[in-house]
């Protein structure tokens, strides 16, 4: 039998430097696909079958530990709608949170008044600072382990649509880069909410793999 509490095992990816450092050849891109599906099954199986509350905290906490970069070689090619792309949206998501708070909870809170619905489903503390955006990221990232995966998805989809409309209505006070290029990162966080959005319908009809 196995062993619940045993924490997640680092998953295996092909970096390409890696592959022929060892002069090895890269796997066909099936493999890869198929490896990469099955991962995030697994992951996400093992989350939600486990009462551990440690479990979940590491299945969370995973890229402090194996670095998001491990993520992306595993997840970031897969298509958005898919689970593996779903988990690699979420994990990027929440990690960007955790690196510039400030800057999440500055988009979060313009884009409140613009999307009041999609914050109730978003779910963030109020006032929504970085503490509040911190605790929402980490929040729906466990709710994928031990809550309704679906629910889990359009938490962050709604929470990428507040933050893409804080995004384009900051974009002429904001100085760190040009308005088109703030308004074309605004468009790229509403993309992603739109296929997490996607996913929990997908999921909640067995189709999510």
């Amino acid at each position: 039998m196995t062993d619940r509490r045993t924490p997640p095992r680092r998953p295996a990816f092909y970096s390409p430097e890696a592959m022929e450092a060892y002069g090895g050849q890269l796997p066909d891109p099936a493999v890869v696909s198929e490896v990469a599906h099955e991962t995030a099954q697994v992951l996400v199986h093992t989350g939600r079958a486990s009462e551990d509350p440690q479990v979940t905290a590491r299945l969370v906490t995973l890229v402090e530990d194996i670095g998001l970069s491990t993520l992306a070689e595993l997840w970031a090619q897969l298509p958005a709608r898919s689970l593996p792309g779903a988990l690699w949206r979420l994990y990027a998501l929440r990690e960007w949170v955790r690196r510039d708070p400030e800057g999440a909870a500055a988009d979060y809170q313009a884009g409140m008044p613009h999307a009041v619905v999609l914050h109730a489903v978003a779910g963030a503390a109020e006032p929504p600072g970085p503490d509040e955006i911190r605790s929402l990221a980490d929040a729906i990232l466990t709710g994928v382990y031990d809550g309704e995966l679906d629910v889990a998805l359009e938490r962050a989809g709604a929470f990428c649509r507040v933050v893409a409309s804080g995004r384009a209505h900051r974009s002429d006070a904001v100085a760190v880069t040009s308005p088109a290029e703030w308004l074309r990162s605004a468009g790229t966080i509403l993309a992603t909410g739109e296929d997490l959005e996607s996913c929990a319908r997908l999921w909640r009809g067995g189709d999510l793999t």
